[in-house]
């Protein structure tokens, strides 16, 4: 499979990369056994795959752990990327922290929970407007002098957040939500975002030779043409998707009607919708590697498919002028 670089860094990371909230448990996603995923992941692997992103927050420490058990007889061939930030003192109740005694504790917990003496890329989940970026900055290089972490990223951090961080520490990549659906998108699961993706963060990555590693790619499953708002919603809290505005409603509707254009396209062309999205990421050099979650062996060979055909210039333009008219 195709790599790419990092940023600056020595990483080089499959243009596919494995998403692991899908291993927060059954609790969180529907349908995601322990057993499976451990196998999905380690088929991630032998397929190529050497991208792996986790977040303690994800199944509130189970997906590190999992995690950390698939990947044990190969942990030293993979890049392994965890995140710091958001905390909680009980379950579903969340809250961003940047504070320094905050991330040397959070740290220490991630390789824990992994089994690991340290993590390749540890990005900062959410922005703390709390929290002085000096305090938290001085605290990621603490950890990165201890050989902890050996290269520092970004999530959802906007534009004059990410050049004061610049001052600090050199910063490889920045995780964004990023997809046909949510080029430009003000908020993710009624989070807001303080940054457009598609209008703002592309060209200031590149400028700084920032790596981009959208999240979310396939909108949670909106991008494969498959998605069934029943099948979820029959989940109940079982299925994090029943918390996302944007899977309810007229937003929905808006979406799953756009989506229907889309496949025209791809069936023209005599490929799946998430190739097709997942190409129409990859169509942008400053990409790295796509956070692609995956239930079973089945998905992740679906997701590896997309590396081996590439969106001609006519079929990318006629995708984004239909994202254009639709407001996208």
């Amino acid at each position: 499979m195709e790599k790419r670089r990092i940023g600056n860094s020595e990483l080089y990371a499959s243009v596919i990369g494995f998403g692991c909230w899908i291993a927060s448990g059954s609790d969180y996603w529907a349908g995601t056994e322990e057993k499976e995923i451990i196998k999905t992941m380690q088929a991630a692997y032998e397929r190529g795959i050497n991208f792996f992103d986790v977040a303690p927050v994800y199944g509130y420490g189970n997906a590190e752990k999992v995690l950390g058990r698939a990947v044990k007889g190969f942990r030293h061939e993979i890049i392994i990327a965890s995140k710091c930030g958001l905390v909680w003192e009980e379950v579903r109740h969340e809250r961003p922290c940047l504070a320094k005694e905050s991330i040397l504790a959070e740290i220490d917990r991630t390789l824990k929970r992994l089994d690991m003496d340290h993590v390749d890329l540890y990005q900062l989940h959410w922005p703390d407007y709390d929290v002085p970026i000096e305090e938290t900055m001085e605290a990621i290089n603490m950890i990165v002098k201890s050989g902890k972490v050996r290269y520092v990223g970004l999530s959802n951090f906007p534009i004059g957040l990410a050049k004061t961080a610049l001052k600090y520490t050199p910063i490889v990549s920045e995780q964004l939500l990023y997809n046909m659906l949510d080029r430009n998108s003000s908020h993710y699961h009624n989070i807001p975002l303080h940054y457009r993706t598609h209008d703002q963060m592309v060209e200031f990555c590149r400028n700084h030779s920032i790596a981009i590693i959208p999240y979310s790619p396939l909108s949670q499953g909106l991008l494969t043409g498959k998605y069934k708002p029943e099948k979820v919603s029959a989940a109940g809290i079982h299925d994090v998707r029943n918390a996302n505005p944007e899977l309810q409603g007229d937003s929905l509707a808006r979406r799953m009607a756009v989506v229907s254009k889309l496949i025209t396209v791809a069936d023209e062309i005599e490929k799946p919708l998430n190739e097709v999205a997942l190409n129409w990421l990859l169509a942008e050099p400053a990409v790295a590697t796509i956070v692609c979650g995956a239930r079973n062996i089945e998905q992740v060979a679906g997701n590896i498919n997309a590396t081996t055909w590439k969106l001609d210039k006519e079929t990318y333009q006629r995708l984004n002028t239909i994202l254009d008219e639709e407001g996208f």
